[in-house]
C-alpha cells in the first residue's frame, strides 16, 4: 500500500549504504561515493516501489543523548572515541556532509532536534500523522512504531525493505505487534549496549511481553509474590534485574512527542536548487544516482 508520507532513517541508511556498496566507488577525483551513491539509490528503490507523496530525511542531532546514558551507562559505549566522540569509518564524515548538501538542493527536508536522535525525530512525525507512513529504516528498535490505525509500517532494509506492519512483527518475534520496545529491554540489543535482564532470551522474552505487556506491569506482577504468568525460572532473574527494569525503558522507547516544525515535504518533480544539484553531480559523479532518483520520484507523482 502507497504511504502518503515516508520517513527516512537517515544515519541508518547511509551507514547501510557506506558498508554495503564497495569504496571503489569513487568521485571523478577519486574521493570515495559509496555512502552517497548508495544512500541515494536506496532512495530511489523505495520511492519508486511505494510512491510516497511526501518525504523527510530524519538525522542525529545527539547519537548518544544523555538522557539514555543516564538510564543505560553501557548506552552505546562500544561506539564511542576516547573523549566521548563517535566512532565512525573516516571516510563516510565527509560523505555525510556532501549528502546532506544534495539533499538540500533536491528540496528534501532534513528534520533533527537538539539532544536526540533521529528514531525520536521518526516518532513523533509518524506519531502525530494522521495518514499513512513508512518509515524506512535498518534499526529494529523502529518496530516498536508500527500500528495499522495509520498505518505505519517499517520498511526494514536489512531484509530488503520487508514491510512490517503489527502482524509482520507478531509473526517474527512472537509478541503483540507494538510491543517491541518491551521486548527489546528484556532481551537486549548488543549492538546498542543494551544487556538486557540475564538470562532471559527471545523466547521468555516474547512470553513475558505476551502475558504483561509491559515492563512495567512485569514489575508491578512482581510485586505480587505469585509466580503466575511467570516461565519457569524467570522470575528469580527478573527480581536480580529490578534496578535495570526501572530505568532501560528510557533508551528503548522512543520519544514521540517533540516540538518539531512542520516541513515543506511534498516530493516535487523539479529540484529546489538545480544550479546547486548539477554542480554537485558534476563534482562528485553523482549523475546515474540523482538520475534513478529524479525518475522514481516522476513515477511516484505520476499517480
Amino acid at each position: 500500500m502507497p504511504g502518503q508520507l515516508m520517513l527516512l532513517d537517515s544515519p541508518a541508511l547511509w551507514y547501510r549504504a557506506f558498508h554495503g556498496v564497495p569504496d571503489s566507488v569513487r568521485s571523478p577525483q577519486g574521493e570515495p561515493v559509496n555512502a552517497i551513491r548508495g544512500f541515494l539509490d536506496i532512495v530511489a528503490r523505495v520511492v519508486r516501489d511505494t510512491r510516497p507523496s511526501r518525504l523527510v530525511a530524519t538525522v542525529d542531532l545527539d547519537w548518544r543523548p544523555a538522557f539514555r546514558v543516564a538510564a543505560v551507562a553501557s548506552y552505546k559505549l562500544h561506539r564511542t572515541l576516547e573523549g566521548g566522540g563517535e566512532a565512525e569509518p573516516e571516510a563516510l564524515g565527509p560523505q555525510v556532509e556532501v549528502l546532506l548538501r544534495v539533499l538540500a538542493a533536491l528540496g528534501i527536508p532534513v528534520a533533527g532536534a537538539q539532544g536526540y536522535e533521529a528514531d525520536d525525530v521518526i516518532g513523533t512525525l509518524a506519531t502525530r500523522e494522521t495518514g499513512a507512513v513508512d518509515i524506512v529504516t535498518g534499526d529494529r528498535d523502529l518496530l516498536q512504531l508500527v500500528r495499522d490505525d495509520g498505518p505505519v509500517r517499517v520498511l526494514y532494509a536489512v531484509e530488503k525493505m520487508k514491510p512490517y506492519d503489527e502482524g509482520a512483527v507478531a509473526a517474527k518475534h512472537g509478541i503483540p505487534g507494538t510491543h517491541y520496545a518491551e521486548f527489546a529491554v528484556l532481551r537486549g540489543d548488543p549492538s546498542d549496549g543494551l544487556p538486557g535482564v540475564k538470562g532471559v532470551g527471545e523466547k521468555t522474552a516474547a512470553a513475558l511481553v505476551s502475558r504483561f505487556g509491559t515492563v512495567e506491569a512485569i514489575v508491578a506482577a512482581l510485586d505480587t509474590g505469585s509466580d503466575d504468568g511467570f516461565p519457569a525460572g524467570a522470575r528469580a532473574k527478573l527480581e536480580a534485574a529490578r534496578d535495570y527494569l526501572a530505568v532501560a525503558p528510557a533508551v528503548t522507547k522512543v520519544v514521540c512527542d517533540l516540538p518539531l516544525p512542520d516541513y515543506d515535504d511534498a516530493l516535487a518533480r523539479v529540484p529546489l536548487s538545480p544550479a546547486a544539484l548539477l554542480e554537485l553531480s558534476d563534482r562528485w559523479g553523482l549523475e546515474s544516482s540523482l538520475e534513478r532518483l529524479l525518475q522514481a520520484v516522476e513515477t511516484a507523482l505520476s499517480d
